[in-house]
């Protein structure tokens, strides 16, 4: 952890999970904080095992903030505020998966590690006016599950939590993303189906 022993660090890590809460939030909302959320998690669990659900709860409590900041920023300011951070043509594929998959296109990212483009599906939620409470559900389980992850990964291996998470958490991540996305899209189908079923039923009778 020593690449990232900042003040910002120092700071978070003197606090607690008042500290996991303030950086979730920076790094959910106007800052970027790759990793370092991530690291604190397994870095505080490492060292007081028992109080892993309080600081997974306080880091995504943190998250859910940071993120309902953006959303509401988006909701404010429109496609104006995507056309200033993201490149167009992120911004037309988070379109396209949002307008067909709805909170699986906030849950998916959410669970991926950087450089996912997370924040561009949050801004966007709130352009397209996601309902609040469809949104931080779906933030509540991307970034719950993540940090639950990383919690159970200090649980188990202690400091050697940060190795294996370099060494493994990107792909395990990816498939947890994959997984997310495949059940999602199977859900999708099959209440499509079944919806079209009791309409053609509806229709003949």
């Amino acid at each position: 952890m020593g690449r990232v022993l900042t003040p910002l660090v120092e700071f978070a890590r003197s606090l607690g999970g008042p500290g996991l809460f303030f950086v979730a939030f920076l790094d959910s909302s106007f800052l970027s904080l790759p990793e370092i959320n991530d690291l604190l998690i397994i870095w505080m669990v490492t060292r007081h095992k028992p109080l892993m659900i309080y600081y997974v709860t306080m880091a995504t409590l943190g998250s859910v903030a940071g993120c309902l900041a953006l959303y509401y920023l988006g909701r404010r300011g429109g496609e104006a505020v995507l056309r200033r951070r993201f490149h167009d043509r992120h911004i037309e594929r988070a379109m396209r998966l949002s307008q067909r998959y709805g909170a699986l296109a906030i849950i998916v990212p959410a669970l991926l590690p950087p450089p996912a483009p997370f924040k561009v599906f949050v801004l966007l939620a709130g352009v397209a006016r996601v309902a609040p409470s469809t949104f931080t559900i779906a933030i509540v389980i991307g970034r719950g599950a993540r940090y639950v992850g990383e919690g159970l990964l200090a649980v188990w291996y202690g400091d050697l939590a940060f190795d294996w998470m370099h060494a493994h958490g990107p792909a395990i991540a990816l498939a947890m993303g994959v997984a997310a996305l495949v059940g999602g899209v199977t859900f999708y189908l099959w209440n499509s189906r079944r919806r079209s079923a009791s309409d053609a039923a509806g229709g003949s009778v």
